[in-house]
């Protein structure tokens, strides 16, 4: 492969192409099913899938199988099978449903609304995910382009991550035979430490989560007349969760919720943290005087990528500020999440969870937990030392800058499903959501000048795959 001939293609395909189908992308409030029940109603997403195959069907070989693959009730997938010089297979993938709006977004700015300054495109779902179906096929075009070496490439897009991806593992098992036996599996839905190198992810968290319900009375009544003799659903609320989370220190007092982090994960973090820096934490917009939440920079990566963490995402029950009367409220209900360590079961723990929160309820309330998401997270294979080359050599040309590895803290369930399903694959987990670039909450951006370089990236990765 001609490295520089293959940069060229790219940078003119997402420049000239690539760019405008994401304007057009960000536009569309096409929300995962978890946040809007009636998508199928909407065609949010049946709009934004038929961008991304219309896209594809226009560039894309007639050689090339382009299929939008549907079940009934259940969200959509975009399926391509693009030969290659070799019938090695190699399977990329991608998501295209959003997270819900978010409040926060600056003036001028908006979901919906894409705004180009400078190298960052902001609007929902450029960077999560929407860019990794244009960046997958212009790698392999980049191939193609020059007839360099290039396995054959199954291209799969779901529609449901952001979800949890509860319904992707129908399609692969309705696709099995179409997906073959890939030899290296490349995901471009996760992080980057920086946008100065290529990074790898190395593990990923599980995630847990549902609504904790606490119920005290029948309905609301005069605060001043029942304070003292009813118990408060918020202060219950409280008490419950302390049985999870130290609410001192942010640590997750349950040891069923640990497990113990692999010595080579802690090497990996003590390197990203020397590359780092204080961006491992001061790439996060604090008011001012706000601390991390613990001291030393290994440690908050390691509190990032290998240990559990909560957060209340969202509550029922309590009104407005500007409507909030003097009412004992009858009920209060909290949307939980909690991040699991990379090699923790989800199942069992979400059913620890359950049973750690609705065992013996404080002063006989009503306490319900109802699960919603149970996804296991993801401990890579270690790459072979031909791929570790390959991906070393490939940040270096395009980014002047070696590789890196390092965990991230989110959840992408599709890999731990693939791990299982293909445990003799390689893995390559990669992405763009850097410093700043906010996925799921106000001002989320695509970083366009990292996005290129992961596409050339990919595009080498690729070549070195199969190249004799």
């Amino acid at each position: 492969m001609d490295a520089g001939r293959a940069a060229s293609f790219i940078d003119t395909l997402w420049r000239d192409s690539i760019l405008g189908q994401l304007v057009e992308y960000i536009r569309i409030p096409n929300k995962s099913p978890l946040f809007d029940r009636d998508w199928q109603q909407h065609g949010y997403m049946d709009s934004a899938v038929a961008l991304a195959e219309s896209w594809c069907r226009a560039v894309l070989p007639a050689a090339a199988a382009i299929d939008v693959v549907r079940l009934p009730g259940r969200t959509p997938v975009l399926f391509l099978d693009i030969p290659g010089t070799t019938p090695e297979s190699v399977l990329l993938y991608g998501h295209l449903d959003k997270q819900p709006e978010m409040s926060g977004w600056r003036d001028g700015l908006g979901p919906w609304t894409p705004v180009l300054e400078g190298d960052r495109l902001y609007g929902r779902g450029g960077a999560d995910d929407g860019y990794a179906v244009f960046a997958s096929v212009a790698a392999i075009l980049a191939l193609r382009e020059q007839a360099a070496a290039c396995p054959r490439c199954v291209v799969l897009i779901e529609c449901c991550e952001e979800s949890g991806s509860f319904d992707l593992p129908h399609y692969v098992a309705l696709l099995a035979e179409r997906v073959g036996r890939p030899s290296l599996v490349i995901c471009l839905d996760s992080g980057c430490g920086n946008y100065e190198q290529l990074w790898l992810t190395t593990s990923l968290r599980g995630l847990i989560g549902g609504e904790l319900s606490v119920a005290v009375l029948t309905e609301g009544v005069h605060s001043g007349d029942a304070g003292g003799i009813v118990p408060s659903s918020f202060r219950i609320a409280r008490r419950l969760l302390s049985r999870l989370e130290n609410e001192a220190t942010g640590e997750i007092a349950c040891g069923e919720f640990h497990v113990d982090v692999p010595l080579q994960r802690v090497t990996q973090a003590q390197q990203a943290a020397e590359a780092l820096g204080e961006q491992v934490y001061a790439k996060f917009p604090f008011v001012p005087g706000t601390q991390p939440a613990a001291a030393g920079l290994v440690e908050l990566i390691l509190n990032r990528t290998w240990r559990p963490a909560l957060e209340v995402t969202g509550a029922a029950g309590l009104p407005p500020l500007e409507q909030a009367g003097n009412v004992l409220r009858p009920r209060t209900a909290l949307k939980l999440a909690l991040r699991l360590p990379p090699t923790l079961s989800a199942a069992q723990a979400s059913a620890d969870l359950k049973r750690l929160l609705e065992q013996d309820p404080p002063e006989g309330a009503q306490v319900r937990f109802t699960p919603e998401q149970a996804a296991d997270g993801w401990n890579a294979p270690l790459l072979t030392g031909r791929l570790a080359a390959s991906v070393d050599a490939a940040s270096r040309r395009f980014f002047g800058k070696p590789a890196l590895f390092m965990g991230e803290g989110g959840t992408i369930p599709f890999m731990a499903m693939l791990g299982e399903r293909f445990p003799e694959a390689q893995f390559l987990v990669t992405g763009v959501l850097g410093p700043q670039s906010n996925a799921h909450g106000p001002n989320e951006f695509l970083h366009l000048p990292m996005a290129r370089r992961v596409t050339a990236c990919v595009a080498q990765v690729l070549h070195d795959h199969v190249a004799a």
